[in-house]
């Protein structure tokens, strides 16, 4: 059963799995929004996947660099290059594949008040042993050259502080509702009964 878009909260998870995932979701035909791409995780200490990078960023045409392969910087290029080598995507049914997916650092205006889900069979408390080594991908891309941390650092406070004002008042009103049927509990018994009975 597809869903309209599904947008999954990528902060914890590890990269090759919760790519695997997705690009599954995408075959299928789903929409796959993915936040907080700067918190997914790669197994193995920071120097060890610096030093994976710099012998990918090795692999250039010798004539023409310009005519790629291209290395992308910033955590969602990244996801979404990782992706892309699982959905076949020299195939027409790849290219629309790839074309459901998108990724974005942080959590942007429309998807910040909408529902998140995770996926557990990709997240490190579920994978990884805590005495294993990991490297959050948003401290590998800004050593090798992304610029945009400290401005989503920023952003994403700017939202903290939005989202915790609107829980606090959600918490608010939750509380109303429930003092005003408590009050009413005793004028609603018949109506109740009435609904018990016809199945609500």
């Amino acid at each position: 059963m597809l869903e309209s878009t599904i947008i999954i909260d990528a902060r914890e998870h590890l990269l090759g799995r919760l790519a695997s995932v997705i690009a599954k979701e995408l075959l299928s035909g789903q929409k796959v929004v993915v936040v907080r791409c700067d918190e997914i995780v790669i197994s193995g200490s920071l120097v060890r996947n610096r030093v994976k990078y710099a012998q990918f960023r090795n692999k250039r045409m010798n004539t023409n660099p310009g005519k790629g392969p291209y290395h992308f910087k910033s955590p969602a290029r990244m996801l979404w290059r990782t992706v892309r080598g699982m959905v076949h995507q020299k195939t027409a049914r790849g290219q629309e594949a790839i074309g459901r997916l998108s990724t974005f650092e942080g959590i942007p205006h429309p998807y910040d008040k909408k529902k998140r889900v995770v996926v557990p069979a990709a997240l490190r408390v579920m994978r990884l042993k805590s005495i294993r080594e990991h490297t959050v991908l948003g401290v590998l891309a800004d050593s090798v050259g992304w610029k945009h941390k400290d401005l989503l650092k920023k952003l994403e406070d700017k939202r903290r502080v939005k989202c915790d004002s609107f829980y606090q008042k959600k918490k608010a009103r939750a509380l109303l509702k429930e003092k005003a049927v408590a009050a009413a509990a005793g004028e609603l018994t018949k109506v109740n009964e009435v609904l018990a009975a016809s199945g609500y």
